[in-house]
């Protein structure tokens, strides 16, 4: 550090300062130090900075799975956040099991990291008061609920099931179905379109539910169960690449959409504005979790906690073609 510093004529905190808190310097000054650092080919030894500054400038992800795209949006909207500061991530994915949650949570603790991210707000045995007690800011994602560990930025995935009833029973469409996974998020959508179904008359949905993480094969296959017994005029998909698997479905066993069958997806992925035809779904903003996620992590490390514990970014329907 002390030949980078004379190689840029600055003082070794503030290349210190270049490789931590970049944004605390003037573009002249860091630019410096990064053309020093690059010819010397200097590799700062990190382990041995964040035992002298206890901090790591890493933060923890954990999601449930890195096969499906639905969650690199806030991925992504928390690299926007964090990098600028000097904070990278470490990513780890549990395949939707609280145990393996609670590993990943474990190993992240012992490397250190300054804050965690998780997906979700339900969690093994544990694993709340583990956090609780490190000390490290904590932000929960993708749910909500009233008692987060400390801080969460999601939406209502029952009230989203709801919203989605509506719109389709809104649309004239009286028999429904519901394909989509076990897992907590999941299973709170369906418990919401059921509700809402029910209030609508009271509607019944037919489902079939596929192993997390799910594919588009397995939406062919649950449509297929669903078709076997009769076709239902509109069917709702816990995710949008469960949906494209259904829209794949009706094209090879050519069920006209929507004139014989509605498909409806969530989270508003590009492939739901670019499959044919294109997919009405549930927009619920998930590179925007991402940032505030990130923006709240920052505060507490900054040391100006957030003034609410909860931001719920809501979710609308972004009607298209296929409904």
């Amino acid at each position: 550090m002390e030949d980078v510093a004379r190689e840029a004529g600055v003082a070794p905190i503030t290349v210190s300062r270049a490789l931590n808190t970049p944004g605390k310097l003037s573009p002249h000054t860091l630019k410096a130090v990064r053309t020093a650092i690059e010819r010397l080919r200097y590799v700062p030894n990190l382990t041995a900075g964040s035992l002298a500054s206890n901090r790591s400038r890493t933060i923890a992800v954990v999601v449930p799975t890195i096969s499906n795209s639905i969650f690199s949006d806030t991925i992504d909207g928390l690299a926007q956040a964090l990098a600028p500061h000097g904070y990278q991530l470490l990513l780890g994915q549990t395949q939707y099991r609280e145990s393996e949650e609670a590993a990943l949570v474990q190993a992240f603790l012992g490397r250190r990291v300054d804050g965690l991210v998780l997906t979700g707000v339900a969690h093994a045995r544990g694993v709340r008061r583990s956090l609780q007690r490190s000390g490290i800011p904590v932000v929960e994602t993708w749910d909500l609920t009233a008692r987060p560990i400390h801080s969460l930025v999601g939406f209502s995935n029952h009230e989203a099931g709801r919203a989605a009833a509506r719109y389709l029973v809104g649309k004239g469409y009286r028999s429904l179905a519901f394909i989509g996974g076990t897992d907590d998020r999941s299973t709170a959508r369906l418990r919401g379109f059921r509700e809402a179904a029910a209030a609508a008359g009271g509607l019944k949905v037919r489902e079939a539910l596929v192993p997390a993480p799910s594919s588009p094969a397995d939406a062919s296959r649950a449509l297929g169960e669903l078709l076997a017994e009769g076709t239902p005029r509109a069917v709702f998909c816990s995710n949008d690449m469960l949906a494209a698997g259904a829209l794949f479905e009706c094209a090879r066993r050519r069920i006209a959409v929507p004139g014989q069958l509605a498909v409806m997806g969530f989270a508003d992925l590009p492939i739901a504005a670019n499959i044919e035809p294109a997919l009405t779904s549930m927009q619920v903003r998930a590179t925007e979790m991402g940032v505030r996620a990130g923006q709240i992590l920052l505060g507490h490390l900054q040391g100006s906690a957030p003034q609410e514990r909860v931001v719920d970014l809501g979710f609308a329907v972004v009607e298209r073609a296929s409904t």
